[in-house]
């Protein structure tokens, strides 16, 4: 039997182990916002700006970032676009592991041709995606993302709300966070890396 001194620091020396073996299953810190477990975009199938079929399948092995916008959107989907270029930027050599995919909530005038010109200037890597009406609405259900049309002065100038978050998947291809718009791309480029280093 040790003595009575001795049995207090050897049970503080596994509670002190214990401690450190809990922390090694502690979650990674995100500072976006963690979904990883829902089972959205399993159906995810659209057309990119140089008319080939896509699927989430194709960029497996990297981290894919997904945001719904239109080309003519003034301020969110710009926005948007060129955070993830400063965020690739901050990436480094890593950015060659992620891709940025841009869907369009407006099929009737983002055509192909108006994809490969419009997103491609955010960054030559980035590609832009698009599916008729019936196949727009189901990749926004399957997402929960949320857009409706606002009438214009005419009928082609209308506006589109849409939301503003975009989703992170990682090398995997399972969905794990939702980013926040504005956030700052050193917190993006941050939660990417985790996710590259398989958190």
């Amino acid at each position: 039997m040790f003595p009575l001194p001795t049995m207090r620091l050897l049970f503080a020396c596994l509670i002190a182990l214990g401690l450190l073996l809990t922390g090694c299953d502690k979650p990674p810190a995100f500072k976006s916002t963690d979904i990883s477990g829902v089972d959205w975009g399993k159906n995810f199938a659209l057309t990119d700006h140089t008319g080939k079929a896509r699927t989430l399948a194709d960029y497996k092995g990297k981290v894919v970032i997904l945001f719904f916008g239109y080309t003519q959107c003034p301020d969110v989907c710009p926005t948007t676009l060129m955070t993830m270029n400063e965020t690739l930027k901050l990436l480094g050599d890593d950015a060659a592991r992620v891709q940025v995919l841009f869907a369009s909530l407006d099929p009737a005038r983002d055509t192909q041709e108006l994809l490969a010109q419009y997103v491609p200037q955010f960054n030559p890597s980035f590609v832009g995606l698009r599916g008729d009406e019936a196949t727009t609405a189901a990749m926004a259900k399957e997402f929960r993302a949320f857009y409706t049309k606002v009438p214009g002065a005419t009928p082609a100038t209308y506006t589109i709300d849409h939301s503003t978050g975009s989703y992170a998947f990682d090398p995997q291809g399972r969905l794990r966070l939702l980013l926040k718009h504005g956030d700052a791309p050193a917190n993006l480029a941050g939660d990417i890396k985790q996710l590259l280093a398989g958190k």
